[in-house]
């Protein structure tokens, strides 16, 4: 279900194993990121809709939900949607590091949600790595 050699699951990687004691496990056919807990996937789709096969799933801050999805490129993932998970779309993000800006902050706050305290204070501040 996914391209080992996709140059956007690369950048995904990048992001998601440089948190302290990140893993990346393949799950329902779907690279996976983890600390204990998911933090992040990527591919998905919406129940009954469109496949994104270049997105990601994470959990948002609960402040920052609403906003996200004004935005066309959020989406209500199937599965995991009812959970409090979103996706974004990602298609054509390769070469734009705007993106890749966003995709960090997003999977910090998602990372932050599930690890446990002691890697937390590893981190530091919020958006610090």
């Amino acid at each position: 279900m996914f391209d080992d050699a996709d140059p956007v699951l690369g950048r995904i990687r990048e992001i998601a194993l440089a948190f302290p004691e990140a893993t990346e496990v393949v799950a329902h056919g779907r690279p996976t990121f983890r600390c204990g807990k998911m933090f992040a996937t990527y591919g998905g789709m919406i129940k009954g809709g469109p496949r994104f096969e270049q997105s990601v799933l994470f959990i948002p801050d609960a402040g920052e939900r609403d906003a996200l999805l004004a935005d066309p490129r959020f989406f209500h993932p199937a599965y995991v949607g009812p959970s409090g998970w979103l996706g974004m779309d990602l298609t054509g993000a390769a070469t734009r590091d705007s993106v890749w800006t966003e995709v960090g902050e997003l999977l910090d706050a998602s990372f932050r949600q599930i690890a446990p305290a002691r890697v937390i204070r590893l981190l530091g501040e919020p958006g610090r790595r």
